[in-house]
């Protein structure tokens, strides 16, 4: 019988033909793989901190849906009126204590104003108080802990144990003395504390980070070929030392939020007529019996807002710690 020969594309098991064939087919393979062999071709880039964490939280559910929740309760925040048609302080005291009625899913409080509408207004305000205190916190901590961490010494020494006394000051006691002496009803008085108590945490991360990352090599370099401290801390230490910042920034924010509402519930935060989740759980503990309604939305929206905010802070730290990955 004759020979067969093998398929095309088929490699022989013996002779040089057969090895020559394998190299061809590995060659053409390499050659087809985006980036070169194992990825090192001109085509593969390689990926910054910031684009790799970007990559897996794309893959994160639990940073979308938390993204999610965060953008929805920005949008009412921005448009209330998208949701809720009615007005927060128009109250009928014959509708007090009611259940849920056509137009007015979740009922009515003890002073008869619609708690669907209430609830969706009180996102501004404390939507408003997280982000500005969160601002505020994180410019001022990181400018003193990073400027701290850089030029060490005397300013290090003395950041060091004003952050210590900060630190030693209860923060319920804290807003219980400060806020008890203001009238304003505005939401700055409730910020401004926020920010007087909340920046020493940040300023100690920022520190420890900033000294971390001004003893990486390139640091010394920029040093040695004559950079100034300005262009160092701006180019070279602050991309590089941020990310603790930014995550603890996060999970404080959420923070602040149940914070506010703590203060409004004591009394000494924010005060009517300004519509807040503090102000109506606190209107509502009263009467919880009869009406557990007035109570539970509020509180609800409460719990679930500074949820939102952990998680994400957790995912975002998961994405920008590279020890975790």
């Amino acid at each position: 019988m004759p020979e067969q020969l093998p398929d095309d594309g088929a490699i022989a098991s013996t002779g040089a033909g057969g090895a020559m064939d394998l190299a061809t087919a590995e060659g053409e393979t390499l050659e087809r793989t985006p980036g070169g062999p194992l990825g090192t071709g001109p085509a593969a880039k390689p990926r910054s901190l910031w684009s790799d964490a970007w990559h897996d939280l794309r893959r994160n559910p639990v940073f979308l849906l938390s993204a999610l929740f965060i953008l929805f309760l920005v949008f009412i925040s921005l448009w209330p009126g998208a949701i809720a048609s009615g007005n927060p302080l128009n109250c009928n005291l014959a509708d007090a204590q009611k259940g849920s009625s056509p137009g007015h899913p979740f009922g009515f409080n003890g002073q008869g104003c619609d708690v669907y509408t209430r609830t969706v207004y009180g996102a501004r305000t404390s939507v408003t108080v997280g982000v500005c205190a969160t601002l505020g916190v994180a410019l001022l901590g990181s400018t003193l802990g990073g400027l701290a961490g850089f030029f060490g010494g005397t300013p290090d020494a003395l950041l060091s144990r004003l952050t210590d006394v900060f630190f030693a000051i209860p923060v319920v006691l804290g807003g219980l003395v400060l806020l008890s002496v203001v009238t304003s009803n505005t939401v700055w008085p409730v910020i401004g504390f926020m920010i007087l108590l909340g920046w020493p945490q940040i300023s100690r991360i920022a520190r420890g980070s900033v000294i971390t990352a001004k003893q990486n090599d390139y640091v010394q370099a920029a040093r040695a070929l004559g950079a100034s401290n300005t262009r160092m801390l701006l180019r070279h230490i602050a991309p590089n030392a941020i990310a603790p910042v930014i995550v603890v920034a996060t999970i404080a924010l959420g923070t602040y939020i149940a914070l506010e509402a703590t203060l409004s519930y004591l009394g000494v935060g924010l005060k009517p007529p300004t519509v807040s989740w503090g102000i109506d759980i606190s209107s509502a503990s009263p009467y919880v019996r009869n009406a557990p309604h007035a109570l539970l939305w509020p509180s609800g929206a409460l719990a679930v807002t500074v949820l939102a905010f952990i998680t994400l802070g957790d995912a975002v730290r998961d994405a920008l710690d590279p020890k975790l990955r």
